[in-house]
């Protein structure tokens, strides 16, 4: 039984998935349907976390809109998902970024991994 689960998932993996770590900065292109017409939107922010788990990977992309933090989570091998992007990365010593809810402004900065 596992074992057809798992032929059954591996096909639903993305070849060509995308490579980033926590703390790195992505733009994430995800499809957005209105009504009969479908769009891609790109929301840019910090990767807080990553759950890895096959097919059911996911992770988490906190940005600041407005003066309010924004965090939503992407399946990684999600057809909604078009491409993502790595704008800087980060150099970060921890596997989930939370402490960042808490700070604004400068403190809430990471530093660019050279």
């Amino acid at each position: 039984m596992n074992d057809i689960i798992r032929e059954i998932e591996a096909e639903q993996l993305k070849e060509n998935a995308p490579e980033f770590r926590v703390g790195d900065t992505v733009k994430v292109y995800g499809k957005i349907k209105e009504g009969n017409r479908e769009r891609i939107q790109v929301f840019e922010g910090i990767v807080l976390k990553i759950q890895n788990g096959g097919n059911r990977t996911t992770f988490t992309v906190r940005k600041f809109s407005n003066g309010i933090g924004v965090e939503k989570t992407w399946p990684l091998h999600s057809p909604n998902v078009e491409k993502v992007e790595v704008v800087r990365r980060g150099k970060v010593r921890r596997a989930k970024l939370f402490y960042l809810r808490d700070r604004v402004g400068k403190k809430a900065k990471v530093k660019e991994r050279i």
